[in-house]
C-alpha cells in the first residue's frame, strides 16, 4: 500500500470526534482504532456489549464514502481520499 494512502487514513483517523464510512448501503459510525497495510480497523457502538470491531479492506474503501464530525460546524464533512 502506498505510503500517501496510509498517510491520507491517519488524517481521516484524526479528523473529527468520530469517523464514518458508508460501504454497500452499510454504515460504520465510530473511530478509527488501528490502520494495517491492508486495512483499517473502525469501533463502532458505545460499549463492550453492544460495541462492534470491524475491518475494512483498502480496495473497499474505493466504493465507500468517508465523512468526520466536524465539531466547529456541528455536522458530517465528507472526506476524500
Amino acid at each position: 500500500m502506498s505510503e500517501a494512502l496510509i498517510e491520507r487514513l491517519v488524517n481521516f483517523a484524526e479528523s473529527g470526534n468520530q469517523q464514518k464510512i458508508v460501504l454497500n448501503g452499510q454504515t460504520h459510525q465510530g473511530w478509527i482504532m488501528e490502520i494495517t497495510d491492508e486495512a483499517l480497523l473502525i469501533s463502532t457502538g458505545y460499549s463492550d456489549k453492544v460495541g462492534k470491531d470491524n475491518w475494512i479492506a483498502f480496495k473497499d474503501l474505493e466504493q465507500a464514502t468517508l465523512s468526520y464530525w466536524d465539531n466547529k460546524k456541528d455536522l458530517w464533512a465528507d472526506f476524500k481520499l
